[in-house]
């Protein structure tokens, strides 16, 4: 699909035509911040500068906190406390990259739930969607190394917990985990590797993040409508955009500093309150904690990993557990092509409004489930929060495409515009 056509950078002196000719990063950025921007973006489009800051203030905290940490299993609790007592702002450091990752997080969620609802991830960007899938995946895999590097009794009992899950693969699962964990066992091993790979893959990310940036920039943004830019004149296309600067990066900006006021009271006022207690004790392999739990980003996908608690035929529960874990995440992936619905955004579609809703709630049911300890009635909650999961995307959507009745969008952008901020009169 051709670009939205656009004003694009014209040096004008002769040392910008000099360093245009040869290196032209000038015009990069210039086609960066005027590319067309579809003008009737709402609130929810705001996450994606909070991710871009919540990346970059991850990496400059986490290497400042390398600097002090000792990736050795007699050390490393105690480099951490020292970082917290005797390093100038260590306290302030550990506790922003604690709490950065959660905001980090927040922000994903809600960055990936606006694409489910608007259908961000349909024709034609679904190379878009799946690389920020990758992003996603790689974010996982970073907080999960690092919940592991202050060595207490959560991050120890974790890291046993979940690499032991790819022990259940048949055939091959025993030398995978032998692998990540540097042995037969958790051990000093295990810390230096995951203190290397926590270390690398923001770096990973960061690479990724710029492919995401490159291909939205090469298929335009989506929009609450779904209606793509008129592209056949830069005159059509002037009335459905306007340039991302000055208009939405002062929005941007203004809505990252109202995040970031909240972000720092949290700092602040309650930096522990997403922490475990039983990680502020030394790792103990003799002593197992009375419950076992991750970070609460993890928590819904933990739940279905305990949700299968029987066998299938020669598969058994925790082989089964670990496919429906990541067969959750990758059920996402695959979204672009398991909706048929003709219609991007939900707005205006009236019965995927309330599967959707539903799906949130579920999602937050299965966070819930994750927290608690596997008894009772939480269980049989999680599995059926399992199914509805897998069915919301395995079935309802593609269902939803054939039968569901549909509103009839706006046909332009500029429409839907007007249709909110009436223009005035003279």
């Amino acid at each position: 699909m051709a670009g939205i056509p656009h004003d694009h950078y014209e040096p004008k002196t002769g040392i910008e035509k000099w360093l245009h000719t040869r290196l032209p990063i000038v015009g990069l950025v210039y086609d960066t911040l005027m590319i067309p921007t579809p003008k009737n973006l709402n609130w929810m489009w705001i996450w994606g500068i909070v991710l871009a800051f919540c990346l970059v203030l991850q990496i400059i905290t986490g290497i400042v906190l390398a600097m002090h940490y000792t990736p050795h299993v007699s050390m490393a609790f105690d480099s951490v406390e020292h970082i917290m007592r005797d390093v100038n702002g260590g306290w302030a450091l550990r506790y922003i990259h604690g709490n950065g990752a959660s905001l980090f997080f927040f922000a994903v969620y809600i960055h990936i739930f606006r694409g489910l609802y608007y259908g961000s991830y349909k024709a034609p960007r679904e190379i878009t969607w799946i690389i920020g899938m990758l992003i996603y995946l790689a974010m996982m895999a970073t907080g999960f190394l690092g919940y592991v590097l202050p060595w207490g009794q959560m991050s120890f009992w974790g890291a046993t917990v979940i690499t032991g899950l790819f022990g259940a693969i048949p055939g091959i699962g025993p030398v995978i985990q032998e692998w990540l964990l540097g042995g037969p066992a958790v051990d000093n091993a295990t810390l230096n590797r995951f203190f290397s790979l926590h270390y690398l893959i923001p770096f990973v990310i960061v690479g990724l993040v710029a492919v995401h940036i490159w291909a939205f920039h090469t298929t335009g943004n989506s929009n609450p409508t779904g209606v793509e830019v008129r592209r056949k004149s830069k005159a059509e296309a002037n009335k459905d955009t306007v340039p991302f600067w000055p208009y939405f990066v002062v929005k941007d900006l203004f809505a990252l500093v109202l995040i970031l006021v909240i972000f720092f009271m949290f700092v602040g006022f309650m930096p522990n309150y997403l922490g475990h207690p039983d990680n502020y004790i030394p790792a103990n392999p003799l002593v197992t904690p009375a419950h076992i739990v991750p970070e609460w980003y993890y928590l819904p996908f933990y739940a279905i990993l305990r949700a299968i608690t029987f066998d299938v035929l020669f598969l058994d529960a925790k082989f089964l557990g670990v496919l429906m874990m990541f067969g959750s995440i990758a059920v996402m992936a695959l979204v672009p092509w398991l909706d048929t619905s003709p219609v991007r955004s939900g707005r205006f579609r009236p019965a995927f409004k309330w599967f959707f809703l539903i799906l949130v709630i579920d999602f937050i049911v299965l966070m819930w489930c994750g927290s608690r300890p596997a008894e009772g009635l939480v269980p049989l909650v999680s599995l059926l929060g399992a199914i509805y999961w897998f069915g919301y995307f395995l079935v309802i959507l593609p269902v939803l495409g054939f039968v569901e009745k549909t509103n009839t969008p706006p046909e332009t952008i500029e429409a839907d515009f007007d249709a909110h901020y009436p223009p005035k009169k003279d």
